[in-house]
């Protein structure tokens, strides 16, 4: 199969449930219910894992621990402001961003943040950098990102998340490391991001 026809095969699965014809206004369509409901969570946990991320789940109180063998081997960690302190381990220097350049972001050996939504469908994160989460910056320059996404956080699909995010403030969707195939068509990580990408998906329901 070719890549075009990799991308309508797509496509058609993705209009199947699309009606023709002006049965309804534009926005009046009841929303799609899966006829297969599955487990978003666990879903999303394998949508990052295809992604090359490492993703962990855990319970609330295994988070903290979580968290310290994600940022294993690292010094500094840039922790934004708003971010949980029950999560944050006592072991490293924490890095407060005061406007920090670009290089000294550079210098930073991971930043530490939460999430606004996870998608499961795409094994997508999303940051409309509030509390937490920090601006753009942070999650781009380090090497390093490790993210806390709750498992409430989690839905279905990127229509879903669009719903409940302000489209006023400002969105960072994360699908994996930074890595392209530009360059001869081999894989280079941490062009455009962060190289390394650490999920802690935190269910109070258990692993």
């Amino acid at each position: 199969m070719s890549a075009r026809d990799d991308i309508l095969r797509r496509v058609r699965h993705a209009l199947r449930d699309v009606r023709t014809g002006d049965e309804s206004a534009p926005g009046t369509r009841e929303p799609r219910v899966p006829q297969h409901p599955v487990d978003v969570v666990s879903l999303f946990v394998d949508r990052v894992a295809d992604y090359q991320a490492v993703v962990t789940r855990c319970t609330t109180s295994e988070a903290p621990g979580a968290v310290a063998l994600a940022l294993s081997g690292t010094v500094n960690v840039l922790v934004p402001e708003g971010f949980p302190d029950n999560l944050l381990p006592g072991d490293h220097r924490r890095i407060e961003d005061s406007g920090l350049s670009a290089s000294a972001l550079d210098a930073v050996d991971a930043v530490l943040t939460t999430a606004s939504v996870g998608i499961a469908e795409t094994g997508t994160i999303v940051l409309d950098h509030g509390p937490g989460q920090g601006r753009r910056a942070v999650t781009l320059v380090p090497d390093r990102h490790v993210c806390v996404v709750r498992a409430d956080q989690v839905v279905a699909d990127v229509p879903e998340a669009v719903a409940l995010l302000d489209p006023a403030r400002p969105q960072t969707w994360i699908s994996g490391p930074s890595a392209t195939s530009d360059i001869e068509l081999e894989r280079v990580e941490g062009v455009h991001g962060p190289r390394q990408l650490y999920v802690i998906v935190v269910d109070p329901n258990g692993s």
